[in-house]
Order: structure tokens, then C-alpha cells, then sequence
């Protein structure tokens, strides 16, 4: 005889919101955030910021996060002010890519 399953819409939810997953995309998020720290660039010797941007990365856990606000995620990101010219590059400096280099490398 096989087994049968009827899904809850409500429960699928729940599960999406839960302790459990929330710790699962807090620990791969920290994990992410530890490889970003490790392909950061830290600046030149003369840079008075020197190593800001690489230890300006932080997790955040939101219960109710993802596009329709229904989802536990961690979110990855860096205070630098700097941050998004690092990640995106400017006329001047070329793109590094860290986040999705880090994200593409250690989120699992």
C-alpha cells in the first residue's frame, strides 16, 4: 500500500517560518559571510581604511522576509560606505564581486 500526503498550505508556512529553517539560512548565511571576509580586498598599505570594508559584514536574520514577506531568511551584507562600489565597481575601480562570489562559493 503506498503512503499518501496531503500538503497544508498553512503548514508549509509555518515550516517556511520556523526556528529551524531561520537557524538553517542564519548558519549558511555565516558561512557565506565568513568566505567574503576571506576574498575581501583590504586596501593598499598607504589606505588609512585599511580592512574596513572586510570587517564591515554582518548577517541578519528576518523571520518574515523573501518577496512576499512569508519566509525566514538571513540576509548578508557590509556597512562599508564603500560596499557596493567594492561589489559593483565604479568608472575608476573594477568590480570584485565578493557577495556573489562568497554566495556562489560557500552557501551551502
Amino acid at each position: 500500500m503506498a503512503a499518501r500526503f496531503k500538503m497544508s498550505k498553512r503548514g508549509v508556512g509555518q515550516l517556511l517560518r520556523s526556528d529551524m529553517v531561520l537557524a538553517e539560512m542564519v548558519r549558511r548565511a555565516d558561512v557565506i559571510r565568513g568566505v567574503a571576509e576571506g576574498i575581501a580586498p583590504v586596501g593598499g598599505p598607504r589606505d588609512p581604511h585599511r580592512g574596513l570594508y572586510k570587517g564591515s559584514f554582518f548577517v541578519q536574520p528576518v523571520r518574515r522576509g523573501g518577496r512576499r514577506k512569508d519566509r525566514a531568511v538571513a540576509i548578508v551584507g557590509n556597512t562599508a560606505p564603500w560596499g557596493a562600489h567594492v561589489e559593483y565597481g565604479t568608472e575608476r575601480v573594477r568590480a570584485h564581486h565578493v557577495l556573489l562570489r562568497a554566495a556562489q562559493a560557500g552557501g551551502r
